[in-house]
């Protein structure tokens, strides 16, 4: 028989990485002479990807961005970012004893994130998270990405397991809706990068803490 999955989203889901990233952002931009910005600037986009975030700041900087410019500030962004793994980056609190007592109860488990795999991975590395999961994939590692059901369906599928047993948690949209559109139950953590509750996105379930994400939760979802 196989073990039943639990997928989990990475920047504000699993590790909040907000500070870091932004950080990352602002030195990319300060190589061009853009003023910093703030989380606040920013908000959901965070968990977006550079892309997004250094077209955010150029908008609210009023600044002409060009592909030249995008392309050379994302460069920037992940040199940096790589480099300074994992600055002030944690798990989110309760989130190692959760994943322990899943693993004590037979659970596999993965990370599926739109991060570059190799950034998830260096980020997981340094965090030494790695050894936890059974597969890891980022926005890369397949030719499609969340919310196309195909990067969750492969990720567990890299894992060995089944997708009749997976449960996807995670903190926005796109987490959310790759989990509808896999068939499988989503999990919703509010604490991270989204621009809505994330009762309004309607997952299956929503836990406030990782305290709530216990063996007995995920077999009741799995049930339904």
């Amino acid at each position: 028989m196989t073990s039943p999955i639990v997928v989990f989203d990475l920047d504000g889901t699993l590790v909040d990485t907000a500070v870091d990233l932004v950080a990352g952002l602002n030195h990319a931009i300060a190589q061009k002479g853009v003023e910093p910005v703030t989380y606040e600037d920013l908000t959901h986009l965070v968990g977006h990807g550079a892309k997004a975030m250094i077209e955010r700041t150029y908008s609210l900087r009023q600044k002409e961005l060009t592909d030249d410019d995008l392309q050379s500030q994302l460069k920037e962004f992940i040199a940096y970012y790589s480099d300074t793994m994992p600055g002030l980056s944690r798990p989110y609190p309760g989130v190692l004893a959760a994943m322990d007592a899943l693993s004590a109860a037979g659970f596999k488990l993965a990370v599926c994130t739109n991060k570059m795999e190799a950034l998830a991975r260096k980020l997981l590395d340094t965090l030494d998270l790695t050894a936890r999961f059974a597969a890891i994939t980022g926005g890369d590692t397949f030719a499609v990405r969340k919310p196309n059901a195909e990067h969750l369906l492969s990720t567990i599928a890299m894992a060995d397991a089944d997708p009749t047993q997976a449960i996807m948690i995670g903190d926005s949209l796109n987490d959310i809706l790759v989990a509808r559109n896999a068939s499988i139950p989503s999990i919703g953590v509010p604490f991270g990068y989204s621009d809505v509750p994330i009762e309004d996105l309607n997952p299956t379930q929503v836990i406030h803490h990782f305290d709530e994400l216990t063996p007995d939760l995920v077999h009741k979802l799995l049930r339904r």
